[in-house]
């Protein structure tokens, strides 16, 4: 069995989506992305820090389709880290401030987590980690990850 080397990331996302203006201005007006490049009509990419793109946006085979079905195969969410619980919560308030509904939000003791969807029913994640030290452990030193309730008034709080 091979291993991926240890530095390996995942880079970026290419989404298909049905309205790609409309989804241009969700990861740039509310996501806080730059447009890096228009790819015709049909395809655009977006990114933060001037990296040459983190998302790709195309309506190649979806144009004007219907969001995938819930129950089937497919992308769950894509995740956006952030470097840290202030980076966190203020992206957090950009989406409560575009009126985005939150479809949950979690405590795994590695990270702190929101979720919600893009307006083509795309999951998203927005996260921090905590440093590694802090990871909860079992008494074996095995990682143990938990799924318990974030406080997000006190993580809107990291504003004030």
């Amino acid at each position: 069995m091979i291993k991926a080397h240890t530095q390996t990331r995942i880079g970026h996302v290419h989404l298909k989506v049905s309205d790609l203006e409309r989804s241009i201005a969700f990861y740039r007006d509310v996501m806080g992305f730059d447009l890096t490049q228009k790819y015709g009509e049909d395809a655009a990419f977006l990114s933060a820090g001037g990296y040459h793109h983190h998302i790709g946006l195309n309506t190649w085979f979806s144009k004007g389709g219907p969001s995938a079905p819930k129950r089937s195969a497919g992308l769950f969410h894509v995740a956006f880290l952030y470097p840290d619980r202030a980076a966190l919560a203020q992206a957090f308030k950009s989406v409560l401030d575009a009126g985005i509904e939150i479809e949950g939000a979690a405590d795994h003791g590695v990270s702190e987590a929101i979720y919600f969807s893009d307006p083509d029913g795309n999951g998203i994640e927005i996260y921090r980690d905590r440093p590694e030290p802090e990871w909860p452990r079992t008494p074996d030193g095995q990682l143990e990850m938990m799924n318990s309730p974030l406080d997000l008034d006190a993580l809107l709080q990291e504003l004030a």
